[in-house]
């Protein structure tokens, strides 16, 4: 469950940038708009009032906000309350100035009238208010829509995510990974193997299909012995029995 939570960032990058773009627009013209005489009265720029605040200032950071959470944010819920916020901060740049009236003296508006001619005063009133949260509320309401669909990426992603990782064997610091093991005519030879002394000489020729014949035990008679130590006048050795 927590692994569909995950989303790419992509996913809502193209309508929180315009979300973010928009809420720098709403809530820094009120200031920087009067050097431009496009703005509603007082005509003074970065002079800050209750109805620039409130209906201007207020919901222009909220769409900011907004667009930078759905932007950045790779969680879902997290970016779709992003896009929320945006979408209330849009609804107040609509019906702010209308509802305005309710707690304003005299049942006028907090915000002051739209400066210059009919054509400014409607394209202030478009750009700066109504037009500007119908936009808002649009963007918000497809960057939610992207949000609450979960796509074969994202399923492939959380598939991924919950399957269990391969249990590794843990080795000491230092111990050489075994490798692969050589052939029989290439393995050194053991310790042990050394302590046997290898056949000397040719074998003996056995001729097939004979058995070995058995051999008689040779006799020793006294004459064959040698003496050490004595040595007959020809340098032979003596044999016992023989006089010096």
């Amino acid at each position: 469950m927590s692994a569909t939570l995950r989303v790419p960032r992509t996913r809502g990058a193209l309508s929180g940038l315009l979300l973010v773009l928009l809420g720098l627009w709403g809530a820094l013209m009120p200031l920087v708009g009067p050097y431009f005489h496009f703005a509603f009265a007082p005509d003074k720029a970065w002079h800050l009032t209750s109805g620039r605040v409130w209906l201007q200032v207020v919901p222009g950071a909220a769409v900011f906000l907004g667009g930078l959470i759905a932007l950045a944010s790779a969680n879902r819920a997290f970016a779709a309350f992003g896009a929320w916020l945006a979408a209330v901060g849009g609804a107040w740049f609509a019906v702010g100035v209308p509802l305005s009236g309710l707690w304003a003296d005299q049942g006028r508006t907090t915000l002051g009238p739209a400066l210059g001619g009919t054509t400014r005063q409607v394209a202030e009133q478009i750009t700066l208010l109504y037009g500007l949260g119908v936009v808002s509320v649009f963007l918000a309401a497809v960057a939610l829509g992207r949000l609450a669909v979960v796509g074969v990426r994202d399923a492939a992603l959380a598939e991924q995510a919950d399957r269990p990782s391969p249990v590794t064997e843990e080795r000491p610091v230092g111990a050489a990974s075994p490798g692969p093991r050589p052939p029989l005519g290439h393995r050194p030879s053991r310790p042990e193997d050394a302590t046997v002394p290898p056949p000397r000489g040719p074998l003996p020729e056995r001729v097939p299909g004979t058995a070995p014949q058995p051999t008689a035990p040779q006799t020793m008679g006294p004459a064959d012995v040698k003496v050490a130590g004595r040595t007959d006048a020809a340098g032979g050795a003596d044999r016992p029995g023989t006089g010096a």
